[in-house]
């Protein structure tokens, strides 16, 4: 099976061409475009992201086909992701799928963001296959699901305000440094010292047990207010130099790892898992990847973490997590639309939340 995918969620227009079936997959090509136009407003601005979407997708497309050596003709799918994301790029992507599939008469098949990113590892290493516990970082969401096998989930924790990346973005732009924001505050935290601001970790206590509503759960927008209350203290004594950004980067940083890390662990250890996947843009950082490895070392967990390009928004994700449920016999209809929420398939409601 040689399966087309599309990506456009958010400000990276991607497409990939992926060959295989069951666990036996290949990547052909991958190609990102990212949108560089948003940096100069600190954020994404969906507008300009749909506008650039339709500009570049035919080439993009048009560049994947070409990497993998392959021609319009010899693809059996298209998938593309339709939620979650910004609605108007989304529909970017899922027009373009729908009309290319329906020309070539081949299938289209939505694809959820979020479960890509739960395939995207498996690209990578063998071994990144359920079941195991995966933590999905990124500027839209931070979750903690329970794989026991491919399309069967359990949400187990979930973030009640920020995700982690929105809360790497907000501190990044409090300490002067540019958008996208996590490996700039990253990289800053590197020389700063951790025992100059211990900031609370959020929704972490001893005394939680499993059952508890904040057992799984994270919420960041305490720390996120903790570090703004650092920074203007910093200011009005003055001492808000290079130094003082560094040290205050590191706090927030070690702060929010460390949450990370023990929910996960928490979540591994109730259900038994020997394996821990990471997926989403915040899995590109380094302190996190080597925390959640030095702490479940010694439970003997393995972790996988994506690379920085498939850790991203990309449509290798997308088009692996699009044959697994080809290979299941489901299809999209032309009525496919694009939803700017939508729960994460194959959720199982068993009492775990």
């Amino acid at each position: 099976m040689r399966v087309l995918g599309i990506e456009t969620s958010c400000d990276e227009t991607s497409a990939a061409v992926l060959e295989g079936t069951g666990n036996e997959i290949r990547m052909l090509s991958l190609v990102i475009l990212s949108q560089d136009v948003h940096r100069i407003f600190g954020g994404v601005v969906p507008e300009l992201a749909s506008r650039a979407h339709l500009t570049a997708v035919v080439p993009v497309v048009r560049q994947a086909l070409a990497d993998a050596n392959s021609s319009l003709e010899e693809l059996d799918a298209v998938t593309v992701t339709y939620a979650p994301g910004l609605v108007g790029a989304l529909l970017v992507g899922v027009s373009f799928g729908k009309a290319l599939a329906h020309g070539l008469g081949i299938a289209v098949l939505g694809v959820h963001h979020m479960e890509g990113h739960l395939f995207a590892p498996s690209l990578e290493a063998a071994d990144a296959r359920p079941p195991f516990t995966a933590l999905l970082v990124s500027g839209g969401h931070t979750m903690i699901v329970d794989v026991a096998a491919w399309g069967e989930y359990r949400l187990l924790g979930a973030t009640r305000d920020d995700a982690a990346g929105e809360a790497f973005d907000k501190v990044a732009k409090l300490l002067g440094l540019p958008y996208p924001g996590g490996r700039h505050v990253e990289s800053l935290a590197r020389s700063g010292d951790p025992a100059r601001h211990r900031f609370t970790r959020p929704m972490l206590r001893r005394d939680q047990r499993p059952g508890d509503p904040d057992y799984l759960d994270v919420s960041f927008s305490g720390l996120k207010t903790a570090v703004l209350h650092a920074v203007r203290d910093a200011e009005r004594r003055g001492e808000l130099d290079e130094a003082e950004r560094a040290h205050i980067a590191r706090g927030f940083q070690d702060a929010l790892v460390e949450t990370l890390v023990e929910k996960t662990g928490r979540a591994a250890r109730q259900f038994g898992r020997q394996r821990v996947v990471l997926g989403g843009g915040v899995a590109c950082n380094g302190a996190l990847v080597a925390a959640m490895r030095d702490r479940l070392a010694a439970d003997g967990v393995e972790v996988h973490a994506p690379s920085p390009r498939l850790a991203t928004d990309n449509a290798a994700m997308i088009a692996r997590a699009g044959i697994f449920r080809l290979e299941r016999g489901e299809r999209s209809g032309l009525d496919l639309n694009a939803y700017a929420a939508m729960p994460l398939p194959g959720l199982v409601d068993d009492g775990a939340r």
